[in-house]
């Protein structure tokens, strides 16, 4: 039996936080500062996790192998079986010609892809952050942001930024309700205090969406569109997570500002509509194009996007290319010039929702959550917590098979061949093609999730709470920086709340703070943590095709993350003071 130890290092807490520290100081240097592969970034966090765990906290060197097989595991499944199959999915649609359709029905309903940032990514984002989570909408949205025409960079960078504000009441709010189950707190109390920090979120997400298209000139001519959308969305949010239900007000949000914003566009557009083709032609003028710039910069882009077309992300040969060697005349027509059935071009995404709200439907959930899941003991876990009362959970693995989002998208799959009439053969290659297309992705992703287990199993992520609670008042700032390190470290909003509840409520109690409020900051603030965290950029990466990219993404997503962390934390900490405290009071 291991018992964590919260000071292992000279008998310091601070010591023993600085050195726990270490593995998540590595993986970001490598990754940021460094341009190390992710991969390799990875593999070196781990290994100095593991020398730490076993000479510093004194795991035993087979159990804190046994966690990171373990973390390797829940990385396959359920994240990578979600990637995978929600890949499938798109790759159906792409050798099938229906992505082609889907680009030109965007450009239908607005030109301008500002506007599309919002509409994709922020609305329809919110919508699949509401029933699926776990990566998935970051998936779906950045295919969907290069079928409006963004290049891959940046179609992840704005589908990441995008997913914060619905994080905390993602998944039907398994976020919010893991939070009461660690905590104790009630629920409802839990869900209408982050209805009152997410919500400010909300109101500017929007506007860094549009500044990330098309700079400082997108702002100014498409703030009317942004700012309803934002405020849409945040008060939406506000008001179901007060008055109606926790569990639906992502649903309530991203249905309310996706017709909101839609009916506000028909009676306003901006008055400069920004296309791909637009943006291309201003970069040609401003760089004076050379033949030497077309040979350092082949996409004409000043962001370092070489995604090898034009700036419209994939030009018509590229769509015709991507289609598989079984492809039919239709196929290749639809690929060709983008004509086709909108609803059709639209149908594996609507799939994907209803099945998800089908999941979550009472006697559906309730069926799915008897049969549809399964609980282990790890082998070679035997971990106590410091207090030694019960056994750490991450010691018993729960496999949801059944009702897995992955598995859920792998139907969506199953239901887009039927409907494509696509063979079960052509369909198997376009799997077996994602594999392949996946494989350092599938590295990463199981070497980080090994990673945080470890941190978890070892004690050594219980030293870093339990540090930054020993910082007294100021611990109300600090308290979603918290929740951003568990997010940053595990990618889940909901594992960061299974790992810092406690540590939130035991800290306001010792300081007089109000326990409601700490811990739905840590749901809160670890949403920003969101952008960052290497499962999701790896999902990032492996969506816009460029496994590999992670470390340029990184680069493009750590300012914002960092900064709105500073001025969330900020804003929480005078809603612990006069200053803004009416806002934690019941309404």
């Amino acid at each position: 039996m291991y018992r964590q130890i919260l000071d292992p290092i000279a008998d310091s807490l601070i010591l023993s936080a600085l050195c726990a520290a270490l593995p998540l100081v590595t993986l970001f240097v490598l990754l940021g500062v460094f341009r190390v592969k992710a991969h390799w970034a990875a593999l070196s966090a781990v290994a100095s996790a593991v020398a730490l765990a076993v000479l510093g906290w004194k795991m035993p060197a087979l159990q804190a192998l046994s966690g990171v097989s373990e973390g390797i595991f829940y990385g396959l499944f359920p994240i990578l079986w979600i990637l995978i199959n929600a890949l499938f999915v798109y790759r159906l649609t792409e050798i099938t010609g229906w992505f082609a359709v889907l680009r030109r029905t965007f450009r239908s309903v607005s030109d301008d892809q500002r506007i599309q940032a919002i509409l994709i990514a922020f609305c329809f984002g919110a919508l699949i952050e509401a029933l699926a989570g776990f990566g998935t909408p970051v998936a779906i949205s950045v295919v969907m942001l290069i079928a409006a025409g963004l290049k891959p960079i940046k179609a992840a960078t704005v589908a990441l930024v995008a997913n914060t504000a619905p994080v905390a009441f993602g998944s039907l709010a398994v976020p919010i309700t893991t939070l009461a189950g660690v905590t104790g707190l009630p629920v409802d109390e839990l869900g209408a205090m982050a209805g009152r920090q997410t919500p400010v979120l909300a109101v500017f997400v929007p506007l860094i969406l549009v500044l990330l298209v098309d700079g400082a000139r997108g702002v100014r001519q498409t703030w009317p569109a942004a700012v309803v959308a934002g405020l849409t969305f945040g008060i939406s949010q506000f008001v179901w997570a007060q008055w109606v239900s926790v569990e639906t007000t992502d649903i309530a949000a991203g249905a309310a500002t996706l017709v909101v914003l839609l009916g506000f566009l028909r009676v306003w557009r901006p008055r400069t509509v920004v296309t791909a083709e637009s943006k291309d032609s201003e970069t040609d003028a401003r760089k004076g194009r050379s033949a030497t710039d077309d040979a350092t910069d082949t996409d004409g882009d000043t962001d370092g996007d070489t995604d090898g077309g034009t700036g419209d992300g994939i030009t018509t040969a590229d769509e015709a290319s991507v289609l598989d060697a079984d492809a039919t005349a239709a196929d290749t027509h639809r690929a060709r010039t983008g004509e086709g059935s909108a609803w059709l071009a639209f149908a594996p995404y609507l799939i994907i929702i209803a099945l998800f709200a089908i999941a979550q439907f009472g006697p559906v959930k309730q069926w799915l959550g008897v049969h549809g899941t399964y609980a282990f003991a790890w082998p070679g876990l035997d971990v106590l917590p410091p207090t030694g009362d019960k056994p750490v959970g991450l010691t018993t693995f729960k496999l949801d098979h059944i009702k897995a989002s992955g598995t859920i998208l792998l139907l969506s799959g199953l239901i887009t061949m039927a409907l494509y009439k696509i063979r079960p053969g052509r369909a198997v290659r376009a799997y077996g093609g994602n594999l392949v297309k996946l494989r350092w992705t599938v590295v990463t992703v199981t070497l980080v999730l090994g990673l945080s287990y470890l941190m978890n199993l070892s004690g050594m992520t219980a030293t870093l709470g339990e540090a930054l609670a020993q910082t007294g008042p100021a611990f109300a700032f600090l308290s979603p920086i918290l929740g951003w390190i568990g997010v940053a470290l595990t990618g889940s909003d909901t594992s960061s709340n299974s790992l810092f509840g406690n540590t939130q409520v035991a800290a306001a109690q010792k300081l007089g703070l109000d326990p409601v409020l700490l811990a739905s900051a840590n749901s809160s603030g670890g949403v920003l943590g969101k952008m960052i965290s290497l499962q999701n950029l790896s999902v990032a990466a492996a969506a816009i095709g460029q496994p590999g990219s992670e470390s340029q993404i990184f680069r493009k997503v750590i300012g914002w993350s960092l900064g709105l962390i500073v001025l969330f934390s900020f804003f929480v900490y005078l809603q612990s003071t006069p200053v803004l405290g009416w806002m934690t009071k019941s309404l």
